[in-house]
C-alpha cells in the first residue's frame, strides 16, 4: 500500500546512478513518482465512493460557475480518464496496488462503471442528451480507449460481460458521434478501435473515414497539420497514433499503419533536438499545461513495427529529465495536483478548454511502465546523445514542411524552436524563439516584451482613429483609436526558408486590408554558439515605434537581476544575470536605445522579472527601410562575459544593393572569421504559412 504523501515535491530517492548517471531514475522511480503524484491527487477523495473531482480555479478555465451540469460532468470525466494516465501503468506493474486504503483497479473500474452507465448520477450525458456540437467527452473517450488498447489487461477484464455490454453503448454512442477536424479523429478511431477489438459492431467505414483523414493531414517532416504547427503532432498523432497501429492498426488496417508509421519514423529523426541537453521541455504552442506530454514520443518509438529510432540510453535519459523538470518543484503544485501553467498558476499560458483537471494528460510518458522490463529503454545507460559530440558548439535542423528550425546550443545546453509559420497573433507561438531554459513571458503592453518585435504606431491617421485605406477611396476604414494606445505584437509569422547558413522569415506586424504590404519586417538570422545575431530589414512604412526583447529573466526568491551597460568601439548592449542564468543584448545598427525593464505578471516562472530590449522611434512620413542588427546571447552559469563572447561580430558591410540585385542586404564576417551573405531576393515570393 502507498501512503498518501506529504512530500513538498517529488524526490528521486536512492538514485541509481550506475544504470542512470544523469538523472538517477529507473523504472523502479517511475513507479515510485507515478505513486507519489498520484497519491497527491488522492487528498482530494473522502472515501472510495467519492468521484475524484478537483476544486475550482478561478479564471478563464473551465467549468464557470454558471455552465450547464454537462459541462461540471466533462470536469468530472476528465479527472477520472485523465489521472488514469498514472493509474493504468501502476495498475499494470501491480494489479493489487493501493493508495492509501483505496485499490487503484477496483476504484477505476467503480467509477468507470458508474460514468458509462446511463441513468448513474455521475454518468456522461450521451450525445442525444446535449446540443449538436463537439464537446470533451470524445476527447476523453479517446484518452481512455487509447490506454486500454495499449494496457488491456488493467481495467476491461474485470467487469462482467454484462457491465461491459452496458458502458459500450455509451462508449459507441460517442465514438460514432460528431468530431472535429485533424487531431480529434484520433480520438473516435482508438474508440471504434477499442470497440471493434473487443468484439462489438462498428461502422466500419466511419472508421476508414476518419484513418484516410487523419493520414491526409501530413504535411512532412513527420509533421501534422494544425492551426499552427506545434507539440499535438507528437502528442497525439504520433503517441495515439503508434499505440492505435501496435495495438490495432497493423492487423486490420496494415496498409494505413504502414503510412502512419513511415511519417512517425520521420519525426523521430529530429524528436530529441525538441528538448533541452538534461531533458527540459520548451514552454511553445498552445496547451502548455499539458507539459511533459511530448515526452510520451520516447516510450511509444519502441512500439514501432521497424527498429526503435533513438538511442535507448539518451531516450530515457530525456524523458526523465523533462518528468523531473516538473515534478521536483513545489510551485509546479496547486491543490496538490499540477497547477494550471508551466510552473505555477498562470492564467496567459492556458486556454478556456482547461480544466483543473486537463494538466493529467501531461503523464503520458508513464506509459514507459507498459514497455517490459526487459526493454531496452529500461535496460540501456544514460547517455547524451548528439549533445557529447556538440561539445561547445550551436547546431540548426531546419524542417521546411512545418517552417521549424531546431537549435542546440552546446555551450548552455539550452534548446530552441524557431516557429516560420504561424496564422495567428498568439503569444504561445509568435515568439521569435521559445528556448528550454527562459520559458516565454505574456506581451506587455508597454513595450519591451521578450522576443517578440512589438510595435506601436504613430501614424496620425491611427491616433485620430480615422485610417484612410490604401485605395484611394477617401473613405475612413473603422478604427479605434485606444486599439492603437499599446505596443501590439506581429500578426502572423511567414517562412521563407533557409540560404547559405541563413534564416529567414517575416512579420506581418498587420494584416491587409489595413496597409498589410506596408507593416513588413524580413527576418534574417545565423545560429552562433550560445545565441543568434539578427540581420533584420524594417520595412515599416508609417511613423512607428518598435521594440525588441531578449529572454525575460525571473526574480527569483524575489531576488532582482543584475544587469550592467557597456559600449566599444563597434558595439553597444547590455548584460543581465540572476543565478545560473544570464543574458546579453548587443547592438550593431538600426535601434536608438538599449534598455532593460521590470515586468510584474508576465513571467512563467516568477511573478516578477527583468528584460533587456532596444527601442526605435521613426516619426517621418515615408520613413526609409533599415537594417536592425542585433547579437542576443544567452548563458547558464555564472562565469563572467568575456570581451570575446560580446564580440561575435567582427565586421558588418551593409549593401544598398547586393550581387543578387536585391536592395538592402548585408555581408557579415564574425569573429571566427565566418563569412555570411544576408540577401533578401525575392523573399516576398518564398513565403509561406
Amino acid at each position: 500500500m502507498v501512503a498518501i504523501s506529504q512530500q513538498a515535491a517529488f524526490v528521486v530517492s536512492n538514485p541509481d546512478l550506475d544504470l542512470s548517471p544523469m538523472t538517477g531514475m529507473t523504472r523502479r522511480h517511475y513507479i515510485e513518482c507515478a505513486q507519489y503524484v498520484l497519491s497527491r491527487a488522492f487528498r482530494h477523495l473522502n472515501s472510495f465512493e467519492s468521484p475524484i473531482i478537483f476544486p475550482l480555479v478561478p479564471g478563464k478555465s473551465y467549468p464557470q460557475p454558471n455552465d450547464p451540469e454537462w459541462r461540471h460532468r466533462s470536469h468530472g470525466f476528465e479527472a477520472l480518464e485523465r489521472t488514469f494516465n498514472l493509474a493504468a501503468p501502476l495498475i499494470h506493474v501491480d494489479s493489487e496496488i493501493c493508495i492509501g486504503n483505496i485499490k487503484l483497479r477496483d476504484y477505476y473500474c467503480h467509477h468507470f462503471y458508474n460514468a458509462l452507465t446511463p441513468g448513474h448520477a455521475n454518468s456522461v450525458p450521451l450525445p442525444e442528451e446535449v446540443p449538436d456540437a463537439t464537446y470533451q467527452f470524445t476527447c476523453e473517450f479517446g484518452g481512455l480507449t487509447k490506454t486500454l488498447l495499449l494496457m488491456p489487461d488493467v481495467l476491461w477484464p474485470y467487469f462482467t460481460q454484462q457491465q461491459r455490454d452496458e458502458m459500450a453503448v455509451t462508449i459507441s454512442k460517442w465514438a460514432h458521434y460528431r468530431t472535429t477536424q485533424n487531431n480529434w479523429r484520433l480520438f473516435n478511431i482508438c474508440a471504434l478501435s477499442f470497440l471493434k477489438k473487443n468484439g462489438y459492431a462498428i461502422d466500419d467505414h466511419l472508421l476508414k473515414t476518419h484513418l484516410m483523414w487523419i493520414a491526409s493531414y501530413h504535411a512532412g517532416d513527420g509533421w501534422y497539420l494544425e492551426q499552427s504547427y506545434n507539440y499535438y503532432t507528437i502528442s497525439l498523432f504520433v503517441v495515439y497514433g503508434t499505440i492505435w497501429s501496435w495495438a490495432f492498426g497493423r492487423e486490420h488496417y496494415p496498409e494505413i499503419a504502414g503510412v502512419l508509421e513511415k511519417s512517425f519514423q520521420e519525426l523521430f529523426q529530429s524528436y530529441p533536438n525538441f528538448f533541452g541537453r538534461n531533458g527540459f521541455i520548451n514552454m511553445w504552442a498552445r496547451s502548455i499545461c499539458y507539459r511533459l506530454w511530448i515526452s510520451g514520443g520516447f516510450p511509444v518509438s519502441f512500439l514501432l513495427a521497424s527498429k526503435p529510432p533513438i538511442d535507448p540510453g539518451w531516450a530515457r535519459r530525456l524523458c526523465s529529465g523533462s518528468i523531473l523538470q516538473f515534478t521536483t518543484r513545489e510551485d509546479f503544485y496547486e491543490n496538490d495536483i499540477p497547477s494550471l501553467g508551466f510552473y505555477g498558476h498562470r492564467e496567459f499560458a492556458i486556454q478556456n478548454y482547461s480544466c483543473p483537471a486537463s494538466p493529467f494528460i501531461m503523464f503520458l510518458p508513464f506509459i514507459s511502465l507498459a514497455l517490459p522490463e526487459d526493454s531496452p529503454f529500461w535496460t540501456a545507460r544514460e547517455n547524451d546523445g548528439m549533445w557529447t559530440a556538440l561539445g561547445a558548439k550551436s547546431s540548426r535542423i531546419v524542417l521546411e514542411k512545418p517552417g521549424l528550425a531546431l537549435v542546440n546550443h552546446g555551450s548552455s545546453g539550452a534548446s530552441e524552436i524557431v516557429s516560420g509559420k504561424v496564422y495567428d497573433d498568439d503569444p504561445n507561438y509568435s515568439k521569435l524563439v521559445f528556448n528550454t531554459h527562459f520559458p516565454w513571458e505574456d506581451r506587455d503592453p508597454r513595450g519591451g516584451t521578450a522576443q517578440e518585435y512589438t510595435f506601436r504606431s504613430l501614424d496620425p491617421r491611427d491616433l485620430r482613429g480615422v485610417d484612410i485605406n490604401f485605395y484611394l477611396t477617401g473613405r475612413a476604414l473603422d478604427n479605434r483609436a485606444a486599439k492603437e494606445a499599446g505596443f501590439s505584437g506581429a500578426q502572423n509569422f511567414l517562412f521563407n526558408g533557409a540560404r547559405d547558413g541563413v534564416l529567414y522569415r517575416q512579420l506581418i506586424m498587420r494584416r491587409p486590408p489595413s496597409n498589410g504590404v506596408g507593416y513588413i519586417i524580413d527576418l534574417a538570422e545565423i545560429t552562433i554558439p550560445g545565441g543568434v545575431i539578427r540581420v533584420d530589414r524594417c520595412r515599416l512604412a508609417f511613423e512607428h515605434e518598435l521594440t525588441l526583447g531578449h529572454f525575460g529573466l525571473p526574480h527569483i526568491d524575489g531576488k532582482s537581476a543584475v544587469w550592467r551597460a557597456f559600449e566599444r568601439e563597434r558595439e553597444r548592449g547590455i548584460t543581465a544575470s540572476i543565478a545560473g542564468r544570464q543574458v546579453a543584448l548587443i547592438v550593431y545598427s538600426g535601434w536608438d536605445k538599449v534598455q532593460s525593464q521590470v515586468h510584474d505578471g508576465f513571467n512563467a516562472e516568477t511573478a516578477e522579472s527583468t528584460v533587456l530590449y532596444v527601442y526605435r522611434k521613426r516619426t517621418a512620413k515615408n520613413p526609409p527601410m533599415e537594417l536592425m542588427i542585433t547579437a542576443m546571447l544567452h548563458k547558464t552559469d555564472d562565469t563572467a562575459w568575456t570581451p570575446e563572447e560580446l564580440s561575435p561580430v567582427r565586421d558588418i558591410r551593409i549593401m544598398d544593393v547586393t550581387p543578387s540585385g536585391s536592395v538592402l542586404g548585408a555581408e557579415l564576417t564574425l569573429a571566427d572569421h565566418t563569412v555570411y551573405l544576408i540577401d533578401f531576393k525575392d523573399v516576398d515570393g518564398l513565403k509561406s504559412c
